[in-house]
């Protein structure tokens, strides 16, 4: 009975402190409304973009230029630009702003800090999400899928690219500068190479080959499977199962890099 009193008191002392952590992003994001906009025209325009390319070069409809466009748009462009770049921002801020000597004096857990982070950014890649799907049902696009599903597939985007930027913000950012080559460094090849910018269907089988070892081309094909096709669990497995590994791995990969960071910040 006493060990599940302690069980239940840890994960509740998780969970308030977590929420802590995101709510105070979050307020901060409120605060800088231009930020708030921007992420809402990055999306949109992507959006709108990819879709009027595939129309015009797929001979597509419009409904279907912009159902076959939301996917990559989402997870290759929006939530990597918001999740990924976003918690790198995020914890070097705290770095320059010295939230993280504060952080010291309290009992905060790594994990809590990490859950926190991944909770405030899921609602912002959450929010993205209405705004595309919004946007596409607006022209009159279908998406035949399980919601469930693509809502499991848009999850685990989150919490792998928050888990990467994790990595990037605690080990190799150390200025806000930093941020922007780090980003444009690691990403840009990996959307191109995702799909996000162009079909992968029109890769060599030697990028392609390449390809399953990028976690974006797994997130953009299974979420075009599910939404634009309407295919089922066993027609994306193996994409989403990579990806489940892979966000995991990054989350523990996240949370040690979080400790080093402490034990470099205390030294300091």
């Amino acid at each position: 009975m006493n060990r599940v009193r302690i069980k239940e008191g840890i994960v509740q002392k998780t969970s308030r402190e977590a929420l802590a952590v995101a709510q105070r992003i979050l307020l901060e994001l409120l605060h800088r409304r231009r930020s708030l906009i921007f992420w809402a025209i990055f999306p949109a325009t992507v959006l709108v973009l990819n879709a009027l390319i595939l129309q015009e070069r797929a001979q597509l409809t419009t409904a279907e230029a912009f159902a076959s466009a939301a996917p990559p748009s989402l997870v290759g462009a929006a939530l990597f630009f918001s999740c990924l770049g976003g918690s790198v921002a995020t914890v070097v801020a705290e770095r320059e702003q010295h939230t993280l000597k504060r952080l010291f004096l309290s009992p905060l857990t790594g994990f809590s800090y990490f859950l926190g982070i991944f909770i405030a950014h899921s609602v912002i890649g959450l929010g993205q999400t209405l705004l595309v799907w919004v946007i596409a049902l607006s022209q009159r696009s279908e998406f035949q899928g399980n919601f469930a599903l693509s809502l499991g597939i848009i999850l685990l985007s989150i919490l792998a690219y928050v888990g990467v930027g994790f990595i990037l913000g605690t080990q190799l950012a150390r200025r806000t500068e930093d941020v922007n080559a780090l980003v444009a460094a690691f990403g840009v090849p990996l959307l191109i190479l995702g799909g996000a910018f162009l079909p992968a269907s029109l890769f060599p089988d030697s990028l392609l080959r390449i390809a399953e070892f990028n976690p974006v081309y797994h997130m953009n094909e299974a979420l075009l499977g599910v939404v634009a096709s309407g295919e089922d669990w066993g027609a994306i497995a193996p994409h989403v199962q990579f990806l489940a590994i892979f966000a995991v791995s990054m989350v523990i990969l996240g949370w040690l890099s979080y400790l080093r960071m402490l034990q470099v910040e205390r030294r300091l």
